[in-house]
């Protein structure tokens, strides 16, 4: 199974020693995340400082951390899919075309996100937190 991640969970990994980040390192499951979303992480990068109590030099490591676990999924592979992604999201939240690009690109990929907008759609499941922990639980 294929878990596209959105930006709200990776925060949430990054913000604080959770569940969402021990399911991240310690899962079998494939994370990924899309190429042009990283830059919403460094746009959100002093926020995450000041809600973490990290140090520049913390945040990084446990960011690295992340990426070793999260394939990053280049932009190439996700434009061929922007249309149909736009279709569906475009009225519902044009900031989440991105994340359902990602998981057209994907083979039978999900969407894990805390993000209601996702619940408005019906092309890709979406898993909130506590699905994945059920998920993860029963590994």
């Amino acid at each position: 199974m294929i878990i596209v991640v959105d930006v709200n969970i990776l925060l949430s990994a990054l913000i604080r020693d959770s569940t969402t980040r021990e399911i991240i390192v310690k899962s079998e499951h494939d994370f990924c995340f899309p190429e042009p979303s990283l830059q919403k992480i460094g746009k959100y990068k002093q926020l995450i400082l000041e809600k973490s109590g990290f140090s520049e030099l913390e945040f990084l490591a446990i960011w690295h951390t992340l990426l070793r676990f999260v394939q990053t999924i280049p932009t190439e592979e996700i434009m061929p899919h922007w249309e149909k992604a736009k279709k569906i999201m475009e009225r519902i939240d044009p900031e989440d075309v991105t994340i359902i690009s990602c998981a057209l690109s994907q083979e039978e990929a999900m969407i894990w996100s805390n993000d209601k907008h996702f619940d408005k759609q019906n092309e890709i499941t979406t898993l909130k937190t506590e699905e994945i922990v059920e998920i993860f639980n029963k590994d």
